[in-house]
């Protein structure tokens, strides 16, 4: 078995001459965050597409837990542990909290989709919400909401694109608290596509910086954080 919950070898997505991904490489450990920057345009959800078999490849391979899921689509991987959330929310504005959740359980095919439905909306802190709408959650409640969705039936591997958007300092950080519980205690395994660099390189156990496509440096947040390039195009005086 691969020490690996994710492996992407050489990943390129072509159109015509536009190369959006060319030989992409990256890990990532159980249990681990792994973030993800870039200017807009260069390549990090285009990557999480890929993984997710949103997008076909024009080379290069996705293994997940060692089993290559290149060729399946995005029903059949999220079936085998790969989940995600989007830029926007997904969730039933005019459903109950705990409906929905419970919902999206039972379509994953969770046996006691109850129990799995409890036991999410406790782990973020949303089980005193249960009983209401989704839309009267305050906007940071409703993130959260939407990454309950995504973790419903356990998902091994979670992938967050921009999760902190349109939240409060104060929500992100809460955010950002609950991602790191999830890994210790689900052993849920993150990669994260986020603006916010204080929560990168606050929670993250490896960071991935991607420009037009490729992967221009990698390493432990501290590594990265110091890398002359990075600092000058995309931290600034931030870092």
């Amino acid at each position: 078995m691969s020490a690996y919950v994710l492996e992407v070898v050489d990943v390129a997505i072509h159109y015509g001459g536009v190369k959006a991904l060319d030989g992409v490489a990256l890990t990532l450990e159980k249990g681990q965050i792994r973030g993800l920057i870039g200017p807009n345009g260069a390549g990090k959800s285009t990557v999480i597409d890929a993984i997710t078999g949103r997008r076909p490849l024009t080379r290069g391979s996705v293994r997940l837990a060692g089993e290559d899921v290149s060729h399946l689509g995005a029903v059949e991987r999220r079936k085998r542990g790969l989940s995600r959330s989007f830029q926007r929310t997904s969730i039933f504005g005019g459903m109950g909290v705990r409906k929905q959740v419970e919902l999206a359980s039972h379509l994953m095919g969770v046996a006691d989709s109850a129990a799995d439905a409890d036991a999410v909306l406790r782990e973020l802190d949303l089980a005193q919400f249960g009983n209401l709408l989704a839309e009267d959650l305050g906007y940071g409640e409703q993130r959260r909401l939407d990454l309950a969705l995504a973790l419903v039936g356990r998902p091994q591997l979670l992938m967050l694109d921009e999760p902190m958007a349109g939240l409060s300092v104060k929500e992100s950080h809460d955010l950002a608290r609950h991602l790191q519980a999830l890994t210790a205690r689900w052993e849920v395994s993150v990669l994260l596509v986020e603006h916010d660099m204080d929560v990168v390189f606050g929670i993250s156990d490896a960071v991935t910086v991607f420009e037009l496509g490729r992967v221009i440096a990698d390493g432990a947040p501290a590594q990265v954080r110091a890398d002359p390039r990075v600092r000058e195009a995309y931290l600034g005086s931030a870092a």
